[in-house]
């Protein structure tokens, strides 16, 4: 038995072992964004790697943002008790100008990078975290517990969201909003707004799954209902959630900066927020003092344009349908690697080419020809 299954080797033939030792895969290989990034091609790899270039700059002008900023968020005066100019434009002082308090746009702007990405992880970990945990558990035990989940999920996700962040900010912040205030009040107004997608995505998964047969052995063989809810159901039901999470990042920073361009979001003295700066410089822009909004929105965008593009990327990466075929190149590169002998091989074609080549200056058909007339004859 044990010699009809091992695998035939000619003595001293290595080739088929450094084959396996080629495609075996290490764990750095296996993570999400590296996976990903193995299996792209085209322009989806473009998309994937523009987007990541584009999400780690922000993300360490947010770590590094009080030695890239030459001012602080709300600094209004110089080292030498010196006011600011206000509404200057763009000057060796203040590279990106001033605005019509007299902050510096440029630190304004890196400051603003820290305020996103913390209001993007508490909104995302807080929604990720309520939502599973809710759609795991009414998917799951189903009855009355389902339903009135479900209601609620659908009531709030019935708001326009813009609107309930608006009522949730005013509720958790009471008007006040400090630096860790204003930043948990937008977060924690976001999240609400995001509970109900992940809620009905893992509820969804969950209802598919809880009737198959891996489910009903863990059953049989006693297994508690909180090993099958996370060791099961829990790791089988996320897999969608990385696409989800990328798209809810970008709304979350379009919903951050609403909140600030209405006057919901976080005050300027207790924090530098994108919206707050926008929503200061409409009256700039009519007076043509172009340097208080240019800078802010194009902060916004290619933030958002970097998370868009990394869900899209993930989100073709993850359906089979949509992902890109490798080249002819690549396929005829991986055929090579698994043959007996390349060099052979190319030996070989050589001599069938140039046999071929001789056969018809001499009048005759080649062999391959030959047998297809004879063929076709009969």
């Amino acid at each position: 038995m044990t010699a009809a299954n091992s695998t035939p080797t000619v003595p001293g033939d290595d080739r088929l072992a450094e084959l396996r030792q080629k495609n075996k895969q290490t764990f750095f290989s296996k993570l999400p964004i590296i996976k990903q990034l193995r299996v792209a091609v085209g322009w989806q790899k473009g998309m994937l790697i523009t987007g990541l270039v584009l999400c780690a700059f922000f993300l360490l002008v947010a770590i590094f943002a009080p030695l890239i900023a030459p001012y602080g968020y709300a600094q209004i005066k110089d080292a030498n008790g010196q006011a600011f100019p206000t509404q200057q434009a763009p000057s060796a002082e203040h590279i990106w100008g001033t605005t019509v308090g007299g902050f510096d746009v440029f630190s304004r702007t890196v400051w603003g990078a820290r305020t996103a990405v913390i209001a993007i992880v508490i909104a995302v970990l807080c929604s990720i975290f309520i939502g599973v945990i809710l759609g795991l558990v009414s998917g799951y035990f189903g009855g009355w517990v389902d339903r009135v989940l479900v209601v609620i999920a659908d009531a709030v996700y019935s708001f326009p969201s813009l609107l309930l962040a608006i009522l949730m900010a005013i509720m958790i912040s009471g008007g006040q909003s400090s630096l860790w205030g204003g930043i948990f009040a937008s977060g924690l107004s976001i999240t609400v707004v995001y509970i109900p997608q992940y809620f009905r995505t893992i509820r969804a998964e969950v209802i598919r799954m809880k009737e198959s047969a891996f489910i009903d052995s863990a059953r049989v063989i006693g297994a508690p209902t909180w090993r099958i809810l996370t060791k099961h159901l829990l790791k089988n039901s996320t897999r969608t959630l990385p696409v989800i999470l990328t798209l809810n990042s970008s709304e979350a920073i379009l919903t951050l900066a609403g909140l600030g361009f209405l006057g919901f979001g976080i005050e300027p003295t207790a924090a530098a927020e994108w919206g707050y700066d926008l929503n200061r410089s409409v009256s700039d822009v009519t007076a043509g003092i172009w340097w208080t909004a240019v800078f802010p929105g194009v902060a916004i965008v290619l933030i958002v344009l970097g998370i868009t593009l990394v869900g899209e990327s993930l989100n073709d990466l993850s359906d089979p349908r949509l992902r890109a075929r490798k080249s002819a190149g690549e396929v005829i590169g991986s055929i090579e690697d698994t043959s007996v002998d390349p060099s052979t091989q190319k030996d070989a074609a050589e001599v069938v080419f140039t046999d071929r080549s001789a056969a018809a200056k001499a009048g005759e058909p080649a062999e391959g020809n030959a047998t297809a007339s004879k063929g076709d004859e009969s």
